[in-house]
């Protein structure tokens, strides 16, 4: 997963390996596929990082919960990182960079799978291959904006990534763009570069990426799949 200076990435939400492949031939940085709110089964998401290693195009997951089974078979199959729903403590970060660790860790060893070259690295190679996994824990409640310097703190985790809409939900508020909102994004967005940590948010275009980059956020998702590709179809439409 690049790592240092601005990074810029979208979500994938269409089950589909061939959007991967599309994706692989623009100048985007990284993809994240999003298993919390789109239709992904495991083999599904296999087929994705196949198409992901063909055109060499790093890509996350963002994962639909917090588990040792979900998060064992999302590193098997090859995931460049972890973008991590509902991160509310330090504790859980803990718990979830042990559940990514074999040494040290809780998460279970086989040298079979993608992540260990099919069997063909020795153990303790394959053990290296799996300390490398990029750990984006996200904040999103008002609970975790108040953790977060101890969150940023745990030793394995990269970056924050800020959830808008969520974080919202949690103060009680029907608005991303609510200044309440936006006060809370710009402390965790303070505390994530204070930490020497990786700051990462959505935005739906350049304009607020542009915005939010100037702020010192490095990783950046933009948009969608669908939202890219309906925005493109309504560009073909003269206005009427």
């Amino acid at each position: 997963m690049p790592r240092g200076g601005l990074k810029v990435g979208t979500f994938v939400k269409t089950a589909s390996p061939q959007v991967i492949e599309v994706l692989g031939q623009s100048r985007l940085d990284f993809a994240v596929v999003d298993a919390e709110h789109a239709p992904f089964d495991r083999l599904t998401l296999d087929l994705m990082m196949t198409a992901s290693c063909a055109v060499g195009l790093p890509l996350a997951v963002r994962i639909p919960e917090v588990s040792a089974p979900v998060i064992l078979s999302t590193l098997d199959i090859g995931a460049a990182g972890l973008l991590v729903p509902h991160v509310d403590t330090a504790q859980v970060a803990r718990d979830v960079i042990a559940m990514t660790r074999h040494r040290g860790g809780v998460r279970g060893f086989s040298g079979s799978p993608r992540f260990a070259g099919y069997g063909t690295l020795s153990m303790a190679k394959s053990l290296d291959a799996g300390e490398g996994a990029f750990v984006m824990c996200q904040i999103e409640s008002a609970e975790a904006v108040e953790n977060a310097a101890a969150i940023a703190a745990v030793d394995g985790v990269d970056g924050l990534f800020i959830g808008y809409a969520d974080l919202a939900l949690s103060m009680g508020l029907e608005s991303p763009q609510d200044p309440r909102v936006t006060a809370a994004a710009e402390r965790v967005i303070e505390t994530g570069r204070a930490a020497g940590k990786t700051v990462g948010m959505f935005v739906s275009n350049a304009a607020e990426r542009d915005r939010f980059a100037a702020r010192g956020v490095e990783w950046i998702v933009v948009s969608s799949d669908q939202s890219l590709l309906r925005l493109a179809a309504d560009a073909l439409v003269p206005a009427r």
